[in-house]
């Protein structure tokens, strides 16, 4: 029983929960990415090159035969995949960059001490006085 006890406490921690979250977190963001570039960057860029699919570009390296399937080399599936990892870092990066810089502004301010109060003010000289008055 020990060691189901160890486990459990291990999966409830509080850093295993943040990682779970952090990749169900990633996954949907990683498909919002993806139809980003699939539904709404790539049909741009397809009519700028000619109203050329991406994702079906490829060059046949052999042909089908009896029993054997066609050999392609799909290179626009590539391209496809690397336009999502550069939009997929620079969201990240630009992420980080917003969390560094509120970090940095909350660190460079230092805690601003409020006023004091009249009451306080009235206080201290009140103490003033009778420490005055003590000294005589």
């Amino acid at each position: 029983m020990g060691l189901l006890k160890e486990f459990k406490e291990f999966a409830i921690k509080g850093n295993m929960v943040d990682l779970a979250v952090g990749i169900i977190i990633g996954v949907a963001f990683g498909k919002v990415v993806t139809s980003l570039v699939e539904d709404v960057i790539m049909p741009p860029v397809g009519v700028l090159v000619g109203g050329v699919d991406f994702s079906s570009l490829s060059l046949l390296l052999k042909p089908a035969g009896e029993g054997v399937e066609a050999v392609t080399l799909r290179y626009g599936a590539f391209i496809q995949s690397v336009v999502d990892f550069l939009i997929v870092a620079l969201a990240v990066f630009l992420l980080v960059k917003g969390i560094n810089s509120m970090r940095r502004k909350s660190a460079a301010e230092p805690p601003v001490e409020p006023a004091p109060t009249r009451q306080e003010v009235l206080l201290k000289d009140i103490r003033d006085l009778l420490a005055r008055r003590q000294e005589r």
